[in-house]
């Protein structure tokens, strides 16, 4: 089939999103990826809590990862800058909050950036509101802050029983629930459950206009679990946490990796408090939902981590539409 046409909607957040990205684009130019903007880390937390803008590292990948320009160009949105006051900061990021501080406006920022970079498709922040992130862990701790869930989860290896966004039901940003109606294929994933996916479906109309959608919708499964957040999770446990938010019997496939993780590779992730996400074959989700099982793997040698092989994600992403 000619994928040329298809009109493909990606939410998520995280290198999971953009690593994705990269292959799909390959397939069609109608591309709209649906950005958590929840991030409070790093050198995005640092322009969002100073500057009072959206977090734009995550928005920053997916444009660089749909980015059709030279290289160097590439090169210059990722350089993080290694000395002085800006040590740690990001030049992209820099260029996202100058842009929105000239235009007033940093739906226009990444707009700029975008047509700056020839991107095949859009990047849509999820919303324009300053949305903090909040979890109620199974102890009664609430803790307010992405970056400081994650902390607190991995540091005391326990499991999230609530989510929630502050304010509770920010608005969507122009065009993400019209690219959400007109989509051909809803991918959801890769990337960490309740800091990357899960953020953008507590906009109960994004949330609900997934539901509502006649497209496709695909779970991207990931390969590992994230340490505390997700530890002893299977991927059925993944799939029954994203139903709470849009319907039971609305995913139509999951793609799930089916090739062994180098062990040197797979040693690390352990010391790091991560396990493989496993399959239960005899799980009664299976006999409704389509499963693909596919050789996803890629290491990154260099910086010794794995991630989904964005040409051979792609492939299955596509295959048999």
């Amino acid at each position: 089939m000619n994928t040329s046409s298809l009109k493909v909607v990606a939410i998520g957040g995280g290198t999971g999103l953009s690593t994705m990205l990269r292959g799909i684009k390959k397939y069609t130019p109608n591309i709209t990826a649906i950005v958590t903007v929840s991030d409070n880390g790093g050198g995005s937390g640092i322009l969002r809590e100073e500057m009072n803008i959206i977090p734009p590292g995550d928005i920053r990948n997916c444009i660089v990862a749909l980015a059709n320009t030279e290289p160097v160009m590439k090169q210059l949105l990722q350089y993080r800058f290694k000395e002085g006051s800006l040590k740690g900061q990001n030049f992209g990021n820099l260029l996202l909050a100058a842009l929105a501080d000239v235009s007033g406006n940093f739906e226009k920022a990444v707009q700029v950036t975008s047509n700056v970079l020839a991107i095949t498709g859009k990047v849509l922040p999820v919303t324009l509101e300053d949305v903090q992130l909040y979890a109620t862990f199974e102890n009664g701790i609430c803790v307010k802050g992405e970056t400081q869930i994650v902390d607190y989860s991995k540091a005391n290896h326990i499991m999230i029983e609530d989510i929630r966004l502050e304010p509770d039901n920010p608005k969507p940003a122009e065009e993400v629930i019209e690219a959400i109606e007109d989509a051909d294929i809803i991918l959801l994933g890769p990337g960490s459950l309740y800091t990357s996916i899960i953020p953008n479906l507590l906009i109960k109309e994004v949330s609900e206009a997934t539901r509502k959608s006649k497209a496709e919708k695909v779970y991207i499964a990931n390969m590992m679990s994230q340490p505390g957040e997700t530890t002893g999770f299977t991927i059925e446990d993944h799939i029954e946490e994203l139903e709470k938010f849009i319907g039971k019997n609305t995913l139509d496939k999951v793609i799930v990796n089916n090739e062994d993780v180098p062990e040197e590779y797979l040693k690390k992730y352990i010391e790091d408090g991560a396990h493989m996400l496993m399959l239960n074959d005899a799980h009664p989700i299976w006999q409704t939902l389509k499963r693909i099982e596919a050789p996803l793997v890629q290491v990154n040698h260099e910086k010794q981590f794995i991630r989904h092989n964005p040409n051979k994600l792609a492939e299955y992403i596509f295959k048999d539409i």
